[in-house]
C-alpha cells in the first residue's frame, strides 16, 4: 500500500519550527512496509489544502496529515479533509466531554472556540489525545484513507504509537522485520557500492544505506507471514554485510551507538581513556560520558584550545608549536602522547583542527583536523579535511576520533594475539 504525507501549517513554511513530524512519520511508515512516494507542506489555506489533498488522495492509499486541527479559525485540515471525502461535521459527545475535562482539571477557562475540536465528520474512527485537546480521526471512503493527526510533537508521536500504527498493522497482513547493520569508517559512495549488487537484485528482505555524520548504517527489511519467518529471511543477508564488511562493523543492535560500541570496548578491555581536545571542545568527552558505566573507564577530558594550555597542561613542546603550528600531526601526537604519562590512562585521544570559518589557509585550511591515538604507547595520527559549517565540522571530527579510537584499540588487540602465536 502507499501513503503519502501531508504537513499543514504556515509556520512551517516560513521555517519558524523544523518538519520534525514528516521525518518520524515517514520512518514509521518505511518500517510498516508502507511505500511513502510523495510528501507535502502547505500552508493554513483551504483552497491550497484541497488542492494537496485532492492530489494526494488521488495518487496514495493512504494520506497521513499533521497539523491544523485547532481551535481557531486558521485550523483547516479537519474541515477540508471532510468536504473533500464528503463526510459532514457534526459533535461528537465523547470528544466534548475530554475537551472540558482536560481544562478542568487544569483550572483553566474552556473558550467557545475549544469546542470546534469536538466536530467529527460523520462516521469517522476518532482518536482520544491523551496529551492535548485535539483528537486525531481516520476518514475511511472507497478504498481511501485519510489519518489526521495533531501537530505537536508531543501529541502526535503518541498517538501514533498507541492508536494509529495498530490501526496501519492491520491493513497489511504479515509483520515487516527490520535489522540494522551499523558501520563506521567506511565513507557512504564506498559502502553503497559494495552493496550495490545485492541493492540491485533484492526482492524480500531488501538493504537500503543511510549515511549518519561519520556512519553508514544499512538497513536490511524483510516482510514475512510472522516474526520468525522474517528473522530467517533477513539472517543470510545480514552474514553477507558481515562478511564484506568485517571490522568495520562495530554493532547490528539499532540501539547501540558508536559511543556506547567503544565504551563497551573500553569496558571489555579493561582499559582506561582521557581526551585531549581542541577544536571540539569537549564534544568527544561529552559523547562518550553520555553511556551510563562510562566512569569505570573514563579518567580525564582536557580541553587545551590554546598553545599555552597544550604546553602547560599536556606537555606540547614549545619548539613543535612553532616549527610545526598548532594544527599539525606532531602536535596531535604530542597531545595524545603527553597525557599518557600524567593520566595513566590506557587509550588516549586528542583532537586538533580548524573548525572555521576563519583561521584557514591554502596550506592549512578550514576543515582540516588531526587526529591522534596511543593506546599503551603505541600512537597513531590521522590527518583529514571535513567539509561544512564550524558545527559540522566539529562534529564530524568527534565522529572520526571514535572510529579512529575504535581502530586503534582492535590494531592493538589483534598485532598482541598474533605476537603470542608466534
Amino acid at each position: 500500500m502507499t501513503v503519502e504525507l501531508v504537513c499543514v501549517g504556515t509556520e512551517l513554511l516560513l521555517g519558524n519550527i523544523v518538519n520534525t513530524n514528516a521525518a518520524y512519520l515517514a520512518e514509521q511508515c518505511a518500517a510498516l512496509g508502507l511505500s511513502c512516494y510523495y510528501q507535502s507542506v502547505v500552508g493554513d489555506n483551504a483552497e491550497r489544502l484541497k488542492g494537496t489533498l485532492d492530489v494526494a488522495v488521488g495518487r496514495s492509499d493512504i494520506v497521513i496529515l499533521s497539523g491544523g486541527l485547532g481551535p481557531t479559525t486558521d485550523d483547516l485540515t479537519k474541515e477540508t479533509a471532510a468536504e473533500a471525502m464528503g463526510m459532514p461535521l457534526a459533535m461528537d459527545a465523547h470528544s466534548l466531554a475530554r475537551i472540558e475535562h482536560f481544562f478542568k482539571t487544569r483550572n483553566l477557562e474552556m473558550t467557545e472556540n475549544n469546542k470546534k475540536q469536538a466536530l467529527v465528520p460523520s462516521g469517522a474512527l476518532v482518536l482520544d489525545n491523551d496529551n492535548g485537546t485535539a483528537p486525531g480521526l481516520i476518514l475511511e471512503k472507497d478504498n481511501k484513507r485519510l489519518i489526521l493527526l495533531p501537530g505537536p510533537p508531543n501529541e502526535l508521536v503518541p498517538m501514533f504509537e498507541k492508536s494509529v500504527k495498530p490501526y496501519l498493522e492491520a491493513l497489511e497482513p504479515g509483520i515487516i522485520y527490520s535489522k540494522t547493520v551499523k558501520i563506521c569508517g567506511i565513507g557512504e559512495s564506498k559502502a553503497a557500492s559494495m552493496i550495490q549488487d545485492l541493492i540491485d537484485g533484492q526482492t524480500n528482505p531488501t538493504v537500503a544505506p543511510y549515511a549518519k555524520t561519520g556512519e553508514v548504517h544499512l538497513r536490511v527489511t524483510a516482510r514475512a507471514a510472522d516474526e520468525k519467518q522474517a528473522k530467517q529471511l533477513v539472517k543470510p543477508l545480514v552474514k553477507e554485510l558481515k562478511n564484506r564488511f568485517g571490522a568495520a562493523i562495530y554493532t547490528t543492535d539499532e540501539d547501540v551507538t558508536l559511543e556506547k560500541a567503544v565504551v563497551d570496548l573500553l569496558l571489555a578491555n579493561d582499559l582506561t581513556v582521557s581526551t585531549i581536545e581542541s577544536c571540539t571542545g569537549g564534544m568527544l568527552a561529552a559523547r562518550l560520558i553520555n553511556i551510563p558505566g562510562v566512569s569505570e573507564v573514563f579518567k580525564y577530558g582536557y580541553i587545551t584550545y590554546s598553545n599555552k594550555a597544550k604546553r602547560k597542561v599536556v606537555g606540547v613542546k614549545k619548539s613543535s608549536l612553532h616549527k610545526y603550528g598548532a594544527v599539525s600531526a606532531q602536535v596531535a601526537s604530542e597531545m595524545a602522547t603527553g597525557p599518557a604519562m600524567i593520566s595513566k590512562a590506557d587509550v588516549n585521544v586528542s583532537i586538533t583542527g580548524i573548525a572555521g570559518p576563519d583561521g584557514g589557509s591554502a596550506e592549512k585550511p578550514v576543515g582540516l583536523v588531526y587526529i591522534g591515538c596511543c593506546v599503551k604507547g603505541k600512537t597513531t595520527v590521522k590527518e583529514y579535511h571535513f567539509m561544512g559549517n564550524r558545527a559540522k565540522i566539529r562534529e564530524s571530527s568527534v565522529s572520526a576520533a571514535l572510529t579512529l579510537m575504535r581502530q586503534c584499540i582492535l590494531e592493538y588487540f589483534s598485532e598482541v594475539t598474533f605476537g603470542k602465536q608466534d
